[in-house]
């Protein structure tokens, strides 16, 4: 689980077993290029933009970064009225729209975009689409976008309903990129959106078992010892609250057996239980958003890049000097009020000469 903040503070990251991935290239949308020369509209060739669309566009991307979403729209207005007929025009314009969570729009804009198309599949105009379209719960768009980017979508052709069983396996995703940036696990539904299965620090806002929207374009990469590689996609925003709150505790677990054991307790209740000890690692922004090996909290060797301090248990360091045990743990909880005590005291009972727990807290 991670926290990023920007300006080369440390962000934290998150190291949990994860199933589903691949020793190849995920699927994801690349970048458009108007700059490249001749662009082609209804199979005939045409000159590239104006020089007045391409400095309004510019302009236009460099107040994007800047923040200044309003003064960018009236830009991206402009090069639309200055070529209508290009389909960039159109996918800039949702691409804002998309920064500004304005789904209605980035639909609108974006179903312009794919109207001026010369290719069949493949264009990122698509994805925006399919993610304007999951915000919006429009599953027959949102269906249509994925086919028509070059992805098989489950289900018979005239299917209406929520794209399932797409099998895009685990993903990591960083939950609140612009804030309290962490960076958790979870497992894809479809192209755009991710159930959260790490239980992230409270500092995210986010819980256990949440459904987040996120962007197609991976920010990092993470490895496995295995050879398996991850993306490292970046949240837009909640999609879908989870009811299970998050209890932050501390235990006193006499192996890592102990340890365990709880998280299995857990699980087998159909709710989680995390180690923050042991999973939470601080990264520096650089390096948060390249490829980075997960060593999925088994702690079998030092990470150069880890910027946590050695020998403190919680979220400011997961491993201890020379690699010795540290009974107590901070362990996140998922689990209803209901129900987190009982988990608590059942896995002490079960071996109460190596087990305890302490000053259980919700904090999200």
């Amino acid at each position: 689980m991670g926290n990023e903040r920007p300006g080369g503070r440390t962000w934290l990251d998150a190291k949990k077993k994860v199933s589903g991935g691949s020793k190849h290239s995920y699927g994801q949308p690349t970048a458009r290029n108007w700059q490249a020369g001749i662009v082609r509209i209804f199979g005939k060739g045409r000159h590239r933009p104006s020089a007045s669309w391409r400095q309004a566009t510019d302009r236009a991307f460099t107040l994007i970064g800047d923040g200044r979403y309003e003064d960018a729209g009236a830009l991206l207005t402009r090069a639309a009225d200055l070529e209508p007929w290009l389909s960039e025009s159109w996918f800039n314009l949702a691409l804002l729209h998309k920064f500004r969570h304005d789904w209605e729009q980035a639909r609108a804009a974006g179903l312009r975009a794919v109207a001026l198309l010369d290719r069949d599949t493949g264009a990122p105009d698509w994805w925006n689409v399919g993610i304007a379209a999951t915000a919006l719960q429009d599953w027959p768009l949102a269906r249509r976008a994925w086919q028509a980017y070059g992805l098989r979508v489950p289900g018979p052709p005239n299917d209406s309903g929520e794209p399932v069983g797409m099998d895009l396996g685990s993903a990591a995703v960083r939950l609140s990129p612009e804030g309290e940036a962490e960076v958790v696990w979870g497992r894809r539904l479809d192209p755009a959106r991710i159930e959260v299965l790490s239980i992230p620090l409270p500092s995210s806002g986010r819980r256990w078992g949440e459904v987040v929207l996120h962007d197609g374009v991976p920010h990092g990469e993470r490895t496995t010892a295995a050879g398996h590689t991850y993306p490292v996609f970046d949240e837009i925003e909640l999609w879908a609250p989870s009811p299970v709150p998050t209890w932050v505790v501390l235990l006193e677990a006499g192996t890592e057996a102990d340890r365990d054991a709880l998280e299995q307790l857990a699980a087998d209740a159909g709710f989680a239980a995390e180690d923050w000890s042991s999973s939470v690692r601080l990264l520096c922004r650089m390096c948060s958003e390249s490829r980075m090996p997960s060593d999925e909290g088994d702690g079998e060797h030092l990470d150069p890049h880890d910027h946590s301090e050695p020998g403190h248990p919680g979220p400011l360091g997961h491993r201890t000097d020379g690699q010795l045990w540290v009974p107590e743990r901070e362990c996140g909880l998922a689990a209803p009020a209901s129900l987190v005590r009982g988990l608590l005291d059942g896995w002490v009972a079960d071996s109460p000469d190596s087990r305890d727990w302490r000053d259980l807290e919700e904090v999200c």
